[in-house]
């Protein structure tokens, strides 16, 4: 549905050249949620505007559904852009128009007479559950509601296509989960690929079934979200994956001397990394009966991304070493990855 080729953009202040986006090839397939994560200055809000063209790139080509796009002249490219929708993180929402005719004023000029515009705003405004709402004010409704009615009026024109530019960054957690089902209704109900920019790996891992990891304007990393939390290659994704666990607290907890991480004598403490293929084997206990060795956990973090689920465990063995080693050398047999962090 989507190609970029070489994609550049730079930006030119004076004698300052600012290169956002630097030669990004990206494919995201029809139908799918497209993730697309990145720091704050890292050039992603600048790479979703390239794909509509409200900027241009400086180098580099635009492919919409087999067309290549970024060659169109204005009056072509008003056309096409009708097959893209965009929802912002502010929602742009006009003050002074009700809900109604915020949703219907993509259809200005469309041709469709006065019922036909009514039934179809009827319609959208039932699929974001705002029907009743249809006369009120963006001031009369809650952030979460602006943002149902900003989808609303992005898909009046049945685009192929929906940008999300950090539209749940300005949203609490709760309502950022109601948005982020919404826009999995959408995608399921009415086919839409979406493109999703977002700087919270949560986001990610709720919603995308592919996500491209960016850092200086350049795509470092990207592939399907399970795999990418399971074995991410690159340092920035893995800082990512950090947010969304407390496991990295034990290395802080450890340079603090704090007492849940203080080693006995025998003891082993380890990091085990468990996928899809172990998480619903009992492997502790298991282990602890066949070598008798106790395993004390002390962080934990399981959970389920595209409904299969991933976890990671800091867990202390205590027992005789042979017994601790080969307790170990067990769970790295089931396919557990176990790193041991310090030993005494």
């Amino acid at each position: 549905m989507i190609e970029l080729r070489g994609v550049s953009k730079t930006f030119v202040t004076g004698d300052q050249r600012i290169e956002a986006c630097r030669n990004v090839n990206l494919t995201i397939e029809d139908g799918e949620i497209f993730g697309i994560i990145g720091f704050s200055g890292a050039g992603k809000s600048t790479l979703i505007r390239c794909i509509n063209l409200l900027e241009r790139p400086t180098s580099g080509s635009v492919w919409i559904d087999g067309r290549e796009i970024s060659g169109l002249r204005e009056a072509e490219l008003r056309r096409e852009r009708k097959k893209i929708g965009m929802i912002f993180q502010h929602f742009n929402l006009m003050r002074s128009r009700t809900i109604f005719d915020n949703v219907a004023y993509p259809l200005k000029g469309s041709g469709m007479s006065r019922d036909q515009i009514g039934k179809k705003v009827g319609e959208l405004l039932k699929l974001v559950e705002l029907e009743d709402k249809a006369q009120a004010y963006p001031s009369q409704l809650s952030g979460g509601q602006k943002q149902r009615v900003a989808i609303a009026r992005a898909l009046a024109n049945d685009p192929k296509v929906l940008l999300c530019d950090e539209a749940t960054s300005a949203l609490d957690p709760q309502t950022t989960q109601s948005i982020l089902k919404l826009l999995k209704q959408v995608n399921h109900q009415l086919g839409i690929t979406i493109v999703l920019i977002t700087h919270q790996m949560s986001v990610i891992k709720e919603i995308c079934d592919r996500v491209a990891v960016m850092e200086e304007g350049e795509i470092r990393e990207t592939g399907r979200v399970i795999d990418l939390f399971a074995h991410p290659q690159q340092a920035i994704t893995r800082s990512f994956i950090a947010t969304t666990s407390n496991i990295s607290r034990i290395d802080d907890l450890i340079r603090e001397g704090a007492s849940i991480t203080r080693l006995q004598s025998g003891e082993t403490m380890a990091l085990l990394s468990y996928n899809t293929v172990n998480t619903n084997q009992a492997l502790i206990s298991r282990i602890s009966r066949d070598y008798q060795v106790d395993a004390n956990i002390i962080f934990g973090n399981i959970e389920v991304i595209q409904n299969q689920p991933l976890g990671r465990l800091v867990v202390i063995f205590s027992g005789e070493k042979e017994k601790v080693e080969q307790a170990m050398a067990e769970l790295t047999k089931a396919q557990v990855k176990v790193e041991v962090i310090q030993s005494c």
